[in-house]
């Protein structure tokens, strides 16, 4: 029987149980909750274990994925989370923020007839699995005697930290803020991926030896350079993409803006969540907009309106077919009551007479032809504006590479964007020893994206040192 003919006899995609929308709107409680054995069992029965898997040449991390899914379906758990740690060692984060849709689902050859295999909802259940029952084992390593420093303990910092422990050496991450875990602690909000997940995904790290330096800012207690002479044998940099960009309209200055990047950070790290244990550092006020359409827009959005706002829009200057949020987010966001203000883009902050954010005038837009990406462009309609009334306007259209490590590398090649250069198969730059890798090279991607750029260059920082 073949592959597309077996199909026939599958049954459908297991749906993943979330909190209703009216509970979840009042909580940071995580919305997915995550399949029960039984789901798991029969969403790991539709797997067609294809001889040529699509899916893993789709994985950035390369995951032998109907090997562990083939171990689920016998309930051979521990083998099957191991089979996945082979090459991901952030398994219970990628199983809930990791674009599979686009990745291995999309390449699925299930998805031919159907819908895909669930990839990611499974690697989830193990992982959750893992946290919960699994034998929490240290390898023995024989240690090589050479030291790396990692800069930032984003996705990309903390797999390239926990593959170059695994090959023996000591590592030493340097993160500039009071806690480790990059993007996954300051950027997704705590209903898409719990705090308590991260630090215990990053405690199974340190338990391979990593240590951790919190408070640490490369670029002003110490440089790269620096480091180098202290006797680190080699650097990777993973800095991320941290540098909001605003679209230099009038009234951006106004009290009442935000980056989303800073948004959610106070939300994230000062706790804004914890209502009654820490009074929240943001003010919101009743209506908020949220300035584009990605997925920290969708988060944005969602996290103004469980803070207490009572309206909250989500402006962006194309339609819903061009919106590159995930789906999931999307659908998740007009549940609970965002509102897409589409065709629309602010061209004017206006304010009160004490300073704050009073309104937003929005020229209207239809689409033209596609652009370089594919998505039709937006093209203004003459003289057509709306205004919005508005007292909170966070900007999400984008963010670019973390300044202060290249600033302070005067000799570290980067490009015209600020991005630092590095060779896209190893992270190796223009200076001897240094690697790079995640954001700060490839600007703003998706988390799984840039732990493939770890695994690449700690493979290259190994073969750099032996």
């Amino acid at each position: 029987m073949s592959e597309v003919k077996a199909a026939k006899t599958i049954p459908a995609r297991e749906e993943m149980p979330v909190q209703s929308p009216v509970l979840r709107i009042c909580n940071f409680d995580e919305v997915a909750l995550g399949y029960s054995e039984e789901q798991a069992l029969i969403e790991a029965s539709r797997c067609l274990k294809c001889k040529k898997p699509k899916c893993v040449e789709s994985c950035p991390v390369e995951v032998d994925i109907p090997a562990f899914i083939g171990l689920l379906e016998k309930k051979e758990y521990q083998q099957a989370i191991n089979k996945i740690k082979e090459k991901n060692n952030l398994p219970a984060i990628c199983g809930r923020v990791c674009p599979q849709e686009s990745q291995c689902e999309k390449t699925c050859i299930l998805g031919k007839k159907m819908e895909p295999v669930a990839v990611g909802r499974l690697e989830r259940f193990l992982a959750d699995w893992d946290l919960r029952y699994g034998k929490k084992s240290i390898p023995i390593i024989k240690q090589s005697g050479k030291r790396i420093a990692i800069v930032g303990s984003g996705p990309a910092g903390l797999t390239a930290a926990a593959d170059l422990a695994l090959m023996g050496h000591q590592v030493t991450v340097f993160e500039a803020l009071h806690t480790a875990g990059g993007v996954l602690v300051y950027g997704i909000p705590e209903f898409r991926l719990p705090k308590a997940i991260v630090q215990k995904e990053i405690e199974s790290i340190q338990k391979l030896g990593v240590e951790i330096k919190n408070n640490m800012v490369v670029g002003k207690v110490n440089t790269v350079d620096e480091l180098l002479a202290q006797g680190y044998d080699a650097v990777f940099i993973g800095t991320g993409a941290g540098l909001p960009y605003f679209m230099d309209i009038p009234g951006e200055n106004l009290n009442g803006v935000y980056s989303a990047n800073e948004f959610l950070t106070r939300t994230n790290l000062m706790k804004a969540y914890l209502f009654d244990e820490f009074l929240t550092p943001i003010r919101i006020g009743k209506r908020v907009a949220v300035i584009g359409g990605g997925n920290v827009a969708m988060d944005s959005a969602r996290t103004a309106l469980r803070l207490g706002a009572e309206e909250s829009y989500i402006v962006y200057r194309r339609s819903m077919n061009e919106l590159p949020a995930r789906k999931e987010e999307a659908e998740h966001a007009q549940e609970e009551g965002v509102r897409f203000k589409l065709l629309s883009s602010p061209i004017e902050i206006k304010g009160d007479d004490n300073g704050w954010v009073k309104s937003i005038v929005c020229q209207k837009y239809q689409l033209g032809e596609p652009d370089a990406s594919g998505r039709r462009s937006p093209v203004p309609i003459p003289g057509e504006t709306e205004e919005i009334e508005v007292d909170t306007v966070i900007m999400s259209i984008g963010q670019g590479p973390n300044p202060l490590v290249p600033h302070t590398t005067p000799d570290l090649q980067t490009n015209k964007h600020g991005n630092i250069v590095a060779d896209e198969k190893t992270g190796q730059t223009n200076k001897k020893g240094v690697f790079a890798g995640g954001d700060i090279v490839t600007g703003a991607a998706t988390v799984i994206l840039a732990m493939g750029a770890g695994k690449n260059a700690a493979k290259a920082i190994n073969e750099y040192l032996i």
